[in-house]
């Protein structure tokens, strides 16, 4: 056992019948490694695999927490303490058009777009800020309970996730929660919920320190598939600083996919499709 830095958090997992004590984002690359948890859809679930459609530089500095696509570019929430931000970035090119710190003493989390605010969460503050899409201008905080880890929005409600199985629904005024629901695969709960995306009436969400999406019915929180993402990043574009996969955006009007992960240097446009 060893006692983690500051900038660490811990979750305890039991799966399978074995105890994983799981350092969480913000942990420092020399810490010991521990086991990965064993994901795995229960027989019965569908499992998607993909098609690489395109890919596109990202910056490999920007820890991605949250992440949106919107009329042609990319607005990112990057985590970690003393570099957490929100920016906005060109697709085709990676570059950062526009960017705006948050205070160091925050640890910044995911990313929502809604009516043409930004809602950003942060991880242990208990609090999330509101901005101005266009500006950047911060308007104002909201509070919530417990961790912040993924955001996204039904485009009624403000939806997230706090690396439990739980995935609460918020209302965009008040941020009163209106309901919430439990993420399980035939009755087995699935933890360690992070970056979120709706995405054609179901919630998209990344299981942390996974390859996996799990596709979420938003009604009753039953998951109705398994998204299977192992391979997209190649070893020849991984370093020392690479982390886990994380960060779902959706096109709409194009239906397109994008994917992209903490500290990768690409994003990528994914098309989905049954695994054999």
């Amino acid at each position: 056992m060893y006692l983690p830095n500051k900038n660490c958090r811990l979750t305890i997992v039991v799966l399978t019948a074995l105890l994983f004590v799981i350092p969480t984002d913000g942990c420092r690359k020399e810490a010991p490694v521990a086991p990965e948890p064993t994901f795995s859809p229960v027989p019965g679930t569908p499992v998607y695999t993909y098609a690489v459609v395109n890919s596109w530089p990202h910056d490999r500095s920007a820890f991605t927490q949250g992440l949106v696509y919107f009329n042609g570019v990319i607005l990112e929430s990057a985590g970690l303490y003393g570099h957490s931000n929100l920016r906005r970035m060109e697709l085709d090119t990676g570059r950062v058009l526009q960017q705006v710190a948050v205070p160091p003493e925050i640890f910044a989390e995911g990313l929502a777009l809604l009516n043409d605010k930004l809602y950003q969460l942060t991880w242990r503050n208990q609090k999330g800020f509101v901005y101005d899409r266009k500006t950047f201008q911060l308007e104002k905080e909201f509070s919530y309970q417990g961790e912040g880890w993924g955001l996204t929005t039904d485009g009624q409600s403000l939806i997230l996730s706090d690396g439990t199985d739980r995935i609460r629904f918020l209302d965009p005024a008040t941020f009163a929660v209106n309901r919430s629901i439990s993420v399980s695969d035939h009755d087995r709960p699935v933890p360690l919920l992070n970056e979120l995306e709706y995405v054609k009436g179901e919630i998209f969400a990344n299981v942390w320190q996974t390859d996996f999406i799990v596709r979420v019915n938003p009604t009753n929180g039953v998951v109705t598939g398994w998204i299977d993402l192992g391979g997209l990043l190649s070893p020849a574009d991984r370093d020392a600083t690479t982390d886990v996969l994380n960060g779902i955006a959706y096109d709409a009007a194009g239906d397109r996919l994008f994917v992209t992960g903490k500290r990768w240097p690409k994003l990528f446009e994914v098309r989905l499709k049954p695994k054999p």
